[in-house]
């Protein structure tokens, strides 16, 4: 797509049926894709497709609809990997979501890995799915957690990572984009940091892979995760990204079925990767969903998906800027990613966003998984719009009129 074509919402929107929906009269506004977006119809046509015609569980039987559904799922991983730029289906795991993907790591990486004088070290802009799991798994091995340093613009201090990654840093996991800021963090020179210092790094994709073109051979990570259900896909379906040496030499955390070679009554070995790491009957209709959602994206095309939403927020924010009992959290309009968090003056974030669904704008209010953050920054709580590929402008204004009305009744 040319650089100064713009992405054509009402054609994208004609996918999704649930955004004709009204409340009161008035048309659903849909501002809460940051947990989690809404659904094509094209996504939703393949898991009735699978169930409809060839549900069966995969690498267990001979039979025709077990085949079908096998090639499948295992193409589902070829397809994600060529979404992110992985080298292939080996370095692909499948789980319920990017929460249980950190967990996966933590555990099967971490307690292994870590003891007593090493190190892991995260940013104070912290989704809880990572700071409370590198927390507990500390705690566990006598490990130490160390937090890099958010500014007062909300970006990472860099020069702050540079003095906390040193020799005894065996883990650096880190955001991509912040949930609450909008900060979208270098995550290549992260990388290059932690490398230098013959640590890994983890890399929280949830909200980047959905709104921006992401290479994890580009980036140079050893971990990556995100969901489905932030990325047009189902629920119930998150991956794992891992570098294919790395995972090789992993010891699985979840035993059973499918990830395992031969057990005897002594003993068990591994199923080659990805599947020892998939224990169990898998995510197979949302995987076989996941994929088409990855060619939903593609037929769209990443680089204007992220213009889209950047545009969008640029707008948001300069609209929300305009008046001055708004504080608005993170960077600049213009070097963000597609959220605005905020809070009006005198009033609750429960309450804006109970008073905003009154006009059927829906956003987010919260610590959004951030309550560390959130008491850096102050405040108890934040709303968040955020923002997607069927969004527009005028939605934005309808936002900034509904909070126009939250001021009015609080005044």
């Amino acid at each position: 797509m040319p650089e100064s074509a713009p992405l054509d919402t009402e054609q994208v929107r004609a996918d999704f049926p649930i955004l004709q929906r009204e409340f009161g009269g008035e048309q659903l506004v849909y501002l809460d894709n940051a947990a989690t977006s809404q659904t094509p119809d094209q996504v939703v046509d393949s898991i009735v497709d699978y169930y409809h015609n060839y549900n069966a569980n995969v690498h267990r039987g001979l039979h025709q609809l077990s085949q079908e559904a096998s090639i499948a799922y295992e193409d589902a991983h070829d397809r994600v990997a060529e979404f992110i730029g992985a080298e292939g289906r080996e370095e692909i795991v499948f789980n319920k979501n990017a929460t249980e993907s950190l967990n996966t790591v933590a555990y099967a990486w971490g307690l292994s890995e870590l003891g007593p004088g090493d190190e892991v070290v995260l940013t104070e802009m912290e989704h809880h799915a990572s700071l409370v799991t590198w927390q507990q798994i500390a705690k566990r091995t006598g490990a130490e957690v160390k937090y890099i340093r958010v500014d007062d613009e909300g970006y990472l201090d860099m020069d702050h990572a540079r003095e906390l990654v040193t020799d005894d840093t065996e883990m650096l996991s880190v955001v991509h984009v912040s949930n609450t800021l909008g900060t979208v963090n270098p995550i290549a020179d992260l990388a290059d940091l932690a490398h230098d210092h013959d640590a890994l790094i983890f890399a929280d994709g949830c909200q980047s892979v959905p709104h921006m073109p992401v290479d994890v051979s580009e980036l140079d990570v050893d971990f990556f995760a995100f969901s489905g259900h932030k990325m047009c896909g189902p629920t119930g379906i998150g991956v794992l990204y891992g570098k294919e040496h790395v995972l090789d030499e992993m010891q699985p955390y979840l035993y059973g079925g499918e990830m395992i070679r031969k057990v005897t009554f002594e003993d068990a070995t591994w199923n080659e990767l990805p599947w020892k790491f998939e224990a169990g009957t898998p995510p197979i209709a949302q995987g076989i969903a996941l994929a088409e959602a990855c060619d939903y994206l593609d037929d769209i095309g990443m680089e204007a998906v992220h213009r889209h939403g950047t545009r969008l927020s640029e707008y948001a924010y300069d609209r929300l800027s305009e008046f001055e009992d708004i504080d608005i959290y993170g960077p600049p309009g213009d070097d963000r990613a597609a959220l605005v968090a905020f809070n009006l003056d005198v009033v609750h974030a429960h309450d804006t966003s109970e008073i905003l669904n009154e006009f059927a704008v829906a956003v987010r209010a919260g610590d959004h998984c951030t309550q560390p953050l959130h008491d850096k920054l102050g405040v108890a709580a934040s709303a968040r719009a955020s923002f997607y590929i069927y969004n527009t402008r005028e939605e934005v204004d309808k936002l900034v009129n509904a909070l126009d009305e939250a001021r009015q009744l609080f005044a």
